[in-house]
């Protein structure tokens, strides 16, 4: 077993569960019996709360949104009051969005986790939440450190030239640190605006991997118009959460297309841009991206939806997320055909119309790149292999599943060496009963 968790201070880093469920709290405590923990459970917010306060060593808080009396995201507030180093998580369905971007704006929530939980997961995630609480213990440790070691340099420069090249070495290796930190937190940054773009493919299921291929073809059309690197940024975070809206939907309505629905559905559906920016609306850092959400569906000619804007109205970025979401929608999975021509003329019928002529201009080369490799070739046969005996330029042949049905990917990606690792990472933490199906030529099996 590996060596527990400390915090500054050399203690075991303790553990609070609040559950109104008793048998989820023993499951709870059976699963951490081995680990290296100082364990607390709490069958109430209004018990948790007397335990923290005896308790100021509770590095993770892990709470249950529906309980009586306090809800998760309430308790996780007063904790945050109590214990504000601590980092809490909150247990919930999944399909609960709200309940999520309250605990993350008003508990300060590191993580959600959805019921039921895997085991394995749920370890590795209590075991970053500690690890990430002993580096905040630390940072503050080293702040103290380097506030101190400031004035001695102050007071002795004059005496102590030695000393204080040591000590500028010293605080320098602080300050990387620091700056490693400060990485982290924006990629767990990133990594949730993932998480909330895996919601809504796990609502409608047809959309898998739709968000991504959105961004990815809005980011690179926004950088093919020479727009700034914060713009860009923004567009891609709009582009994966532009359907974010959708969650409250009817399932009935998510499989309808829109020429199918009568008008009391479309009706419906077009709330849904609306909903989206309202969704994340309360995370300050995400309220330009709402805007983009927002105006995704209107169109140039003022026909589109929900506030009818046309032209230059229309957010540049809501530009560019128009033409890539009707992109992917459009071209779908690719067998046969050049995914640039079929693009370029669909979006031609709909130039000056609905999309803006000057966007459309910069969209070949990001087709091109996205949906390379979408077109099998004749000459090439299809094959199991394990994560472990991919290689980058295979060509997937069916969508990548993970044990619990999670679509990681979709057949027609094109490998390289980062999507194999995080085939590998996935199949560790959530493993298929399958290996992974691939496209190779017919030599390979020679």
């Amino acid at each position: 077993m590996e060596e527990a968790i400390k915090t500054v201070e050399d203690e075991p880093i303790a553990i609070l569960f609040v559950d109104d469920e008793k048998n989820v709290l023993q499951s709870l405590k059976r699963l951490f019996m081995d680990e290296d923990y100082e364990i607390f459970v709490a069958n109430s917010g209004e018990e948790g709360l007397e335990i923290i306060n005896k308790h100021p060593n509770i590095g993770v808080i892990v709470s249950d949104q529906r309980m009586p009396g306090l809800t998760g995201v309430d308790f996780l507030e007063k904790a945050k009051e109590i214990l504000p180093d601590s980092m809490r998580i909150l247990l919930t369905g999944y399909a609960d969005i709200n309940a999520v971007a309250d605990a993350i704006n008003r508990g300060g929530a590191y993580r959600y986790i959805t019921k039921p939980w895997n085991d394995e997961e749920l370890l590795q995630i209590i075991k970053e939440a500690a690890n990430r609480y002993s580096l905040i213990r630390e940072n503050k440790k080293l702040h103290e450190i380097i506030e101190k070691q400031n004035e001695e340099l102050k007071k002795w420069n004059s005496q102590l030239e030695y000393f204080v090249q040591e000590q500028t070495i010293e605080i320098q290796k602080k300050n990387d640190e620091l700056r490693k930190i400060n990485e982290a937190l924006k990629r767990n940054f990133k990594n949730s605006i993932q998480a909330f773009s895996t919601l809504i493919e796990l609502r409608d299921k047809r959309t898998a991997n739709h968000s991504k291929h959105v961004a990815e073809l809005s980011s690179k059309m926004a950088k093919s118009m020479g727009l700034s690197s914060d713009e860009i940024e923004t567009i891609a975070v709009a582009a994966l959460l532009h359907d974010i809206g959708k969650i409250g939907m009817s399932d009935m309505l998510l499989l309808k297309d829109i020429e199918d629905m009568d008008e009391a559905e479309f009706n419906e559906y077009k709330q849904h841009p609306v909903r989206g920016q309202a969704a994340i609306d309360s995370v300050e850092n995400l309220r330009e991206a709402g805007v983009l959400i927002r105006h995704h569906h209107e169109w140039m000619n003022g026909s589109g939806f929900p506030d009818g804007l046309k032209g230059k109205d229309i957010p540049i970025g809501a530009r560019i997320i128009s033409v890539a979401d009707f992109i992917d929608r459009s071209l779908g999975q690719i067998t046969k055909g050049d995914p640039v021509d079929i693009g370029m003329r669909l979006l031609s019928e709909y130039a000056g119309k609905r999309f803006d002529p000057e966007i459309i201009k910069h969209a070949p080369d990001p087709i091109k790149d996205v949906y390379e490799g979408y077109t099998v070739e004749s000459d090439m046969v299809e094959i199991e292999l394990p994560p472990h005996k991919l290689k980058p330029g295979m060509i997937l042949a069916r969508d990548v599943k993970s044990g619990t049905g999670l679509i990681l990917l979709t057949k027609g990606v094109k490998l390289n060496e980062k999507i194999i690792q995080s085939i590998k990472r996935y199949y560790q933490l959530d493993p298929s009963k399958h290996g992974v199906y691939v496209w190779v030529k017919r030599s390979y099996l020679k």
